[in-house]
């Protein structure tokens, strides 16, 4: 398609995009009295307007039914998290019984490694990326310290060639191939936070088998957002935060997914009675008998309040599918690659799109490096109603996020761009 950097041409394609209507199900914020154009799904989701119902739905059981609401409610709250189970093994390529939600995403990290970080005298390196998140690298460096190895000889980063944004896919099987018999666990996070690239998981993961290693992804940026297929691709176990992509609320609880090879292994875990099998949980018995699947790795009884507006976004999920959302989230990542290269062109300025140009590597995110300009630009942006994420020294994130931007907001966000270089 050849597009336009028009008004009349972004609400053309607004009123061809199937998804359009969900823009009404979120609630802007104001600025100026204008709804903003937000660019931040990557860190927080905007909050849809069903998610008020379904909270109060549990605050009413609560008020009405007290402790009985655990099996008396109408989404009983002692098996209120396995209403995920079937949207969410969508949303990530899982089977039901290999998804579950609990606590957040680095305590989540922090169990599984438990079970899949079993360092040997021999075997005891992590590759990760170099710049994960710096949540990941204290996980890492915590975990590593904990079993008794020094980060500087267990954590191996896997680095961008000098000058160069991106980590080349040939240099993680190349550093995979090298550890080799030392590779314990391979732990990288599937979409680049500060980038947005996004890695070829199939392919990484069935090296790092190949390896001997075990592999897990930290999916915080790419679950429903990128097109997962978690158990096809063989992947021992991944978690992700739920507030980004998935519009839960700050904070919110995390997914996980446990591949069904090791639901019957004798897998260490750090055990809860939540956990415990189902049917003999109130039984308070002393010994631990783990639920089937994914839900066994469970340890508290289940934050209701908090999965309320998971899985209110959950469910809206499960009515739009991830293929249309992949398909307006490319074409609306494209229009705004074109507007920013178009603006380029009329300023006197150097923008510099680091996320990488293709569509299969990368995902709803375009971090752009603006050379020459700087944190006063950032605060133009912000003032004039364009919610935008800055990372020093000179970096925006824009999100694109396709269940509620539309393109006439990327047309918009040009302009005001433009005008902000300009003033």
């Amino acid at each position: 398609m050849t597009f336009e950097n028009t008004k009349a041409f972004a609400q053309q394609l607004d009123s061809q995009d199937k998804l359009h209507n969900y823009r009404s199900e979120f609630i802007f914020p104001k600025v100026n009295n204008k709804e903003v154009v937000y660019f931040t799904g990557n860190s927080l989701g905007l909050q849809p307007k069903r998610t008020k119902a379904y909270v109060d739905e549990v605050m009413d059981d609560w008020a009405n039914l007290a402790v009985e609401g655990h099996f008396y409610a109408e989404k009983p709250w002692w098996d209120y998290h396995e209403r995920f189970a079937a949207p969410l093994s969508k949303i990530v390529g899982a089977l039901p019984s290999e998804v579950t939600v609990m606590n957040t995403l680095t305590v989540n990290l922090h169990l599984l490694m438990v079970s899949f970080y079993q360092p040997t005298a021999t075997r005891f390196k992590i590759i990760c990326e170099e710049k994960a998140f710096p949540s990941d690298q204290y996980m890492f460096q915590s975990q590593v310290d904990f079993h008794g190895y020094a980060p500087e000889d267990a954590i191996v980063e896997i680095k961008r060639r000098e000058g160069e944004h991106n980590i080349r896919l040939e240099d993680v099987l190349a550093k995979i191939e090298e550890v080799g018999d030392e590779l314990a666990l391979v732990l990288i996070g599937g979409v680049n936070y500060y980038t947005g690239q996004v890695f070829d998981m199939k392919t990484i993961t069935a090296v790092g088998h190949k390896a001997g290693a075990k592999v897990g992804w930290d999916l915080a940026h790419a679950a429903g957002n990128i097109k997962l297929e978690l158990h096809d691709w063989d992947v021992d176990f991944a978690a992700w935060c739920s507030y980004k992509y998935m519009n839960s609320g700050p904070g919110n609880a995390s997914g996980v997914f446990v591949h069904e090879k090791h639901h019957n292994a004798n897998l260490p875990r750090f055990a809860g009675w939540w956990g415990h099998n189902k049917e003999r949980r109130f039984k308070m018995e002393p010994k631990f008998d783990a639920v089937h699947g994914a839900d066994g790795w469970q340890i508290s009884n289940l934050p209701v309040l908090s999965l309320a507006p998971y899985l209110a976004s959950v469910d809206m999920f499960a009515e739009i599918g991830m293929d249309a959302l992949i398909e307006k989230r490319n074409k609306i990542t494209s229009y705004l690659e074109f507007i920013l290269q178009e603006i380029d062109k009329e300023v006197d300025s150097s923008f510099e799109i680091i996320t990488p140009s293709n569509p299969s590597e990368r995902a709803s995110q375009l971090s752009v490096l603006l050379h020459g300009e700087g944190r006063s630009l950032f605060d133009y942006l912000m003032e004039n109603g364009v919610i935008v994420d800055w990372r020093e020294p000179n970096v925006i994130r824009l999100a694109p996020v396709p269940l509620y931007c539309s393109f006439e907001d990327m047309y918009n966000f040009g302009q005001i761009l433009k005008q902000g270089i300009l003033k």
